[in-house]
């Protein structure tokens, strides 16, 4: 059962933590990947089923947006995702809501922790 609450928990802050990290420069899929598993100290660890479905949601709310790379040598092209200026924006609120929750949050748990 504690596998569903995560799972539910992660979900709702997975487009504001993929904002945040292309809010320095434009990255791949696999980048964010590993980054978003390297920064959380391994919390979020991403499949590509997972990532992919939100980035492309973000593209289609016009917050961030894609480009191709071009071949170099061997490699192949990667595709890139950047934030847009909207996509600012919106994480700017949405870090300004996190950080609400969070401390309705803290102050609920906080007063229940010592009943328990």
């Amino acid at each position: 059962m504690n596998e569903k609450y995560e799972r539910q928990m992660k979900k709702g802050v997975l487009d504001m933590l993929m904002l945040k990290l292309l809010l320095q420069q434009p990255k791949y899929g696999y980048q964010l990947i590993s980054e978003m598993k390297e920064k959380s100290g391994g919390v979020f660890v991403l499949k590509e089923g997972t990532l992919y479905p939100v980035l492309y949601r973000l593209e289609d709310e016009k917050l961030v947006e894609s480009r191709w790379s071009e071949p170099e040598g061997k490699q192949l092209p990667r595709k890139y995702y950047a934030i847009t200026e909207k996509g600012k924006d919106t994480l700017a609120e949405m870090i300004r809501m996190w950080n609400q929750i969070s401390e309705g949050i803290e102050r609920i748990v906080e007063e229940e922790a010592y009943d328990c």
